[in-house]
This record gives C-alpha cells, sequence and structure tokens, in this order.
C-alpha cells in the first residue's frame, strides 16, 4: 500500500542578497500513512515550517519531491489545509461567515442545504454555536482558533497542516484545545502534520515526533513513536510508563542539538602553557558520588597546580551525554563507567568503532543492587529469594533499571541474575534509565528496581521506597567504577596534557581517600553544580556508620574506594573479563585480536610515568585475582573457553575488529 504523503529527498535552499545561498534543508525523507499525526519538532530556525509549506505547496523544494496520494505537490490546493498560529480570520465576517466562505469557494458545487449542513455541523464540532454569529474581535484567543481548525476541516481536506496552532494561548486554553483536535482527529480520521516547540503537545498528540537537527542543512535527526494507545486524555497520558522515557529522549535530542551549535560557534583555539599543548579542556561527569575526584581536583586546585587551569567540569544528566561528547569531540576528558572505553572501541554506539584509552581508575566500588519495598514486604533478602519471587509473579513483566550497556551496573546486575538461575533477558526486562531519574520511577511503579552507583541506592532506602538488597561488596569487591576516558587520537595529540590531567586526578583520589576529608566533599558533592542533592545522602569514608536499609541492618552502603595500593592502575585483566560479559549479552562482538585492544584501551605506561613524577610509588602495580561472590574461576588464558562454560548466556559472537590507527598531526 502507498503511503499516503511521500517526502521524498527534498533540499531547500534559498538565495542571500549578497549572492550567496542558503541551505536551509537537506535530504530529507518521511512517509505519512493516512490517520497519521506527526509532529515536527526543533530549534528555531531548524526549517519545520519550511518543510510543512512545501507540504502545503506554499513552496516548492530546490531539489526532491513531496507527493500526497501519488501525485507530487506543486502548488497550494484545498485538499490540504494549513492553520496558522495567528487565526488568519476576516474581522467584518462572524464566525459562521467566515466558516462558510471557505465552504462556499470550495464546495460551492452541493446544494445550499448541504453546504449549511456542513458549517453547522463543524460550528457545534468546536464547540462554538453559542457564537456562531460573533464577529473575531468578540472572541478570545482560544475561540478564534477553534475556528480556523473549524474553517479548514469544514472543506474535508486530505491533510491537516498546523503551524504550532496553540503557541500564542495560555496554558489552560491550550490544554482544552489539544483535547478538542485529538476528539475531532479520531472521530474524522483526519491525517495531520504539526510544527510544534512543546515537546508535551508533541508527545500528546502524535503518533510519532519527527526531531529536526539544527540548521543550516538541517536532517531528520531522529523519529520517534509514540506508544501510547488512543483515545489520550491530557491528564492522564503522564501515567504511561513509556511517557517520560520519550520526553526525556525528546529533550535530550534538543539539548544536543543547543550543545552542537555551541561548539561549533565558540572558539577553536587551543590555548598551550606551561609546556603543556592544551590548558583549556572541558571534562564531563554524571552527578554521582564517584564525580568527587573531578570535583575535588576542581574545587582544591589540583588542576591548575599542574598546570590545567582552564578546566571546565560539564555535567551530563546521563551517560548517554557523555558518549555522545566523546564521540563528537564536545568533550576532552570524561569520567566514565569502566567498560565505556572497551563499548566505544568495539563499535559499541552505532556500530562505528571509536578508539579510546584509558590511564587511570577514579573509583572502585560504589554500585548496589535496590528492590522495591514491595519485595521487602515479601521477605525477598536474598538472590533465591528474588528468583522464588518472579516464579510467583510470572504473569507480569518485571522491570529492573540500569545506567549504560558499558557499566558495570548493567554487568554486574546480569552477572547477579544468572548466578541466580534468572537469565536478564527473558526472566527480567531491562532498561537503561539516567542515575538521577531512578528514584522518580521506583517510586512511580515504572520498574521494581536497578543497579546504580551512590547515592541513589541510599536515597532510596532513606526516602522508604526501597531497599539493598546487595552491593558490589557481595558481587565482586574492589571491582572498577569509573574511569578517565580520553579518545585515543586525544591522549596521542596531547601527551604532556594528559600527563597532567592524569596527576591532578591522581592527586585528587589520594584527597578523596583520606576520612579527615570526608564532610567537607559532602559538602562540595551536594552542591547544584555536583550532585546536587542532601547531605544525608552523600556517604564518603568509612562504612561502618551507614547502612542502607529500610527497617533493618541489611546491607552497608556500597562505599567508594579513591585511593590505595593497585587500586588506580588500569588493569587489562579487568578490562579483559568486562570484554567477556559484554560478548555474554551480545552487547558487542568478542573480538579475535583482543590482545592489540587491550593493550591499546588500557594505558598504563601513561598512569606508571604519571604516579612515578608524583612520587606516588605505593599505588603499586597489581591487583589481586577477579573473585566473584559465586565461586567462578575468570581464566585470563583462554576467555573464548570461559565465554562457553558459562550455562546462562545469550549467542555469542566472535569477529574480527578492526580499529583504524589515529593519525596526530604534526606542526
Amino acid at each position: 500500500m502507498p503511503e499516503f504523503v511521500s517526502v521524498d529527498r527534498i533540499d531547500k535552499v534559498f538565495s542571500l542578497s549578497n549572492g550567496g545561498t542558503y541551505v536551509a534543508l537537506k535530504d530529507i525523507s518521511l512517509e505519512i500513512k493516512k490517520g497519521e499525526f506527526i509532529s515536527l519538532i526543533g530549534h528555531s530556525g531548524c526549517g519545520k515550517s519550511t518543510l510543512l509549506n512545501m507540504v502545503a505547496g506554499l513552496d516548492l523544494p530546490t531539489e526532491g519531491i513531496v507527493m500526497l496520494e501519488e501525485e507530487r505537490i506543486s502548488s497550494p490546493g484545498p485538499d490540504r489545509m494549513v492553520v496558522f498560529q495567528n487565526y488568519s480570520l476576516l474581522p467584518w465576517l462572524t464566525v459562521r461567515q467566515n466558516i462558510a466562505l471557505a465552504v462556499e469557494q470550495v464546495l460551492g458545487h452541493l446544494p445550499k442545504a448541504e453546504q449549511d449542513s456542513i458549517i453547522e455541523h463543524n460550528i457545534n464540532m468546536v464547540g462554538l454555536s453559542h457564537a456562531a454569529d460573533k464577529p473575531p474581535g468578540q472572541l478570545s484567543g482560544g475561540m478564534k482558533q477553534r475556528v480556523a481548525i473549524a474553517r479548514a476541516l469544514s472543506i474535508r481536506p486530505k491533510l491537516l497542516l498546523l503551524d504550532e496552532p496553540f503557541g500564542a494561548l495560555d496554558a489552560l486554553t491550550r490544554g482544552n484545545l489539544q483535547e478538542k483536535l485529538m476528539e475531532i482527529c479520531e472521530e474524522s480520521h483526519v491525517t495531520a502534520i504539526m510544527v510544534t516547540h512543546d515537546v508535551d503537545e508533541a508527545l500528546l498528540l502524535s503518533d510519532r515526533v519527527v526531531m529536526l537537527t539544527n540548521g543550516p542543512e538541517s536532517k531528520i535527526g531522529q523519529i520517534m513513536e509514540v506508544n501510547i494507545p488512543r483515545p489520550r486524555h491530557r491528564l492522564e497520558v503522564v501515567n504511561h510508563p513509556s511517557y517520560y522515557s520519550m520526553r526525556s529522549e525528546i529533550i535530550y535530542f534538543l539539548n544536543q542539538q543547543k550543545k552542537d551549535k555551541k561548539f561549533k560557534a565558540r572558539s577553536k583555539t587551543v590555548t598551550s602553557r606551561y609546556g603543556l599543548e592544551k590548558v583549556n579542556l572541558e571534562i564531563g561527569f554524571v552527578p554521582l558520588t564517584a564525580c568527587a575526584p573531578l570535583a575535588i581536583a576542581k574545587e582544591k586546585g589540583f588542576f591548575a597546580k599542574h598546570g590545567l587551569d582552564e578546566v571546565t567540569l560539564v555535567r551530563e544528566p546521563s551517560w548517554r551525554g557523555i558518549t555522545d561528547g566523546l564521540a563528537n569531540s564536545y568533550l576532552d576528558a570524561a569520567q566514565v563507567p569502566a567498560g565505556m572505553p572497551l563499548w566505544l572501541t568495539l563499535g559499541g554506539r552505532d556500530g562505528k568503532p571509536i578508539p579510546m584509552t584509558t590511564s587511570l581508575t577514579l573509583t572502585r566500588n560504589g554500585n548496589g543492587i535496590t528492590l522495591g519495598k514491595q519485595f521487602f514486604d515479601r521477605g525477598v533478602f536474598t538472590l533465591s529469594d528474588f528468583k522464588q519471587s518472579l516464579l510467583e509473579t510470572s504473569d507480569r513483566v518485571h522491570t529492573l533499571g540500569m545506567v549504560h550497556p558499558s557499566s558495570l551496573h548493567n554487568l554486574l546486575l546480569r552477572y547477579w541474575l544468572a548466578a541466580g538461575g534468572i537469565h536478564p533477558d527473558r526472566d527480567v526486562s531491562l532498561t537503561t534509565i539516567p542515575p538521577a531519574q531512578m528514584v522518580a520511577n521506583l517510586k512511580a511503579g515504572n520498574i521494581d528496581g536497578y543497579c546504580v552507583g551512590e547515592p541513589w541506592n541510599i536515597r532510596a532506602a532513606t526516602e522508604g521506597i526501597g531497599y539493598t538488597i546487595a552491593t558490589d561488596l557481595e558481587i565482586w569487591l574492589g571491582h572498577p567504577g569509573k574511569v578517565l576516558g580520553v579518545r585515543e587520537e586525544w591522549a596521542l595529540a596531547y601527551p604532556n596534557t594528559h600527563l597532567a590531567l592524569i596527576k591532578a586526578l591522581l592527586e585528587a583520589c589520594e584527597y578523596c581517600a583520606d576520612d579527615n576529608n570526608a564532610e567537607e566533599i559532602r559538602q562540595v558533592l551536594c552542591r547544584p553544580e555536583y550532585v546536587d542533592t542532601d547531605p544525608e545522602y552523600i556517604n564518603i569514608g568509612s562504612p561502618d556508620l551507614y547502612t542502607c536499609s529500610i527497617d533493618q541492618p541489611l546491607r552497608q552502603y556500597a562505599h567508594h574506594q579513591f585511593y590505595g595500593v593497585g587500586l588506580n592502575r588500569p588493569s587489562r585483566t579487568e578490562q579483559l573479563w568486562i570484554m567477556t560479559q559484554m560478548a555474554r549479552w551480545a552487547t558487542v562482538p568478542f573480538p579475535r585480536n583482543w590482545v592489540e585492544i587491550l593493550e591499546r584501551i588500557c594505558s598504563v605506561s601513561a598512569f606508571s610515568t604519571a604516579a612515578r613524577e608524583l612520587g606516588m610509588l605505593e599505588v603499586g602495580y597489581k591487583r589481586p585475582p577477579i573473585q566473584l561472590f559465586d565461586g567462578s574461576i575468570f581464566n585470563t588464558d583462554d576467555p573464548i573457553g570461559y565465554l562457553n562454560s558459562l550455562e546462562i548466556k545469550s549467542d555469542i559472537h566472535i569477529a574480527d575488529v578492526i580499529i583504524d590507527t589515529p593519525r596526530v598531526k604534526v606542526a
């Protein structure tokens, strides 16, 4: 069945007064089914209205074609009606007369009685029968917009086009009109395309939301299916389990477009000083207790001490923001989950390898598995209890949150479940949620539990909505938590800057490990620019003072290790274990050239040089063997044999992973 509306690879180029050109839209393709409601969203200047005008026939594409029911659109027509933000009513005509004018022009061939019937039907449909004989000057803004909608629908168009139709209205009027528009579209099976800046409006009205990138040369950056069933009600739609994740996805896209614009507009000047190739750095982090070394390096002057006196810490709400920042070079470096350098290197993001390196382990431990209070009330205190509870409630899907596919949260949660005979991809559903949204989703009932770093386990227990059933102290004591991640090409281009960064953060890690500094660090982390939470949720130092339970001291909190013998040096053995776990769950294939990849990812020489120059030889060079709670032995000599020995796993793929060697420009 052919698509109702087809936009096929269109470009739109405008001529400028100086003789140049401006490319507004580039290579736009979109297929729309009959009866669909599509929203176009993006920042001002991205070409939303331009695209709408070309579908309306008010403008023509420079390249490509737009078709309606397999006929090319080359001019305006009554089969496409546009509702503008400014109403466009004739002020000397009444409501009835404004609608009648359109009906007479398009449907004048019909008998007068039938025309009158159409007019009255549309007046009643928008609830304006009491104001049918009033001119626009006596109507409110919302009433005027209802007249515009009634006029557009009265001529029975095939396609309704709305250009920010509710943008000038107050919130209450806008909400009521949105409800009315939904009723009309469902009743009349109208196909509609709407331009909007309002994320909530797009989610309420749309079947799909089309997100446009910034101009010039705007493209379709993403298309989201809105899986909320109809009929929808404005005050109820927010309760749908997917609503806030979809809303966050759109907001994330729009924020990334803002960052992209700022990145392109800012100065590309690299400031070099003190023998360092670059001192103006942007370093990303996610608001967790584990960001302490970055915050302390900034606040206590460790960055400046080592010549990095123009460091900006960039607070991202999710690990996705960190990956995009590193991939697009918005960030010079970042605090990342221990598995992220490997995940990016192996093509975990869009299947395209992005060679990364890590030269410093910033934290160990710090994660916990939290379940909702309903499990505590049922007596679920162990992994076997949890499995039994799943069997007893097999009629429903149990959803657990984790923060990123590459994170130890995901890998430890999966390992814990599988060790208890629970398949993480069949017996439960795992979903990715930003750390700061875990507690809200647990409270709303969208998830049954999660694995995340502190302070979000302690916070669930403190607020009485969840409890920690296991921490990494029980699963893998001393596992790597967060590491310093940089692109390999960046490390090669700025070797002295890289060493200075390692030294500054290693000194900050030592500062964070001193219990005498615990209260100061708590107060720093609580500030809005870092974790932005109450001090009671931030626990630094000895774990004996704090617990992560609701009624009983069931679990200690998952305290962090910041510095010590063998704690900060990157470990190829640990990265190999992470590599096997990602392959175990088909996150990425297991690379045949795994030895080469591990050598490139773990920049041991850079760490050793930094530690030696700081005189920190006591940090040591060895880690104990990997010991997990189920007693299994990880064979580093035969990782594929280890993978094959695992009872619960996905289909494992082994492949050659080709990673280009970065080329560094020599001045």
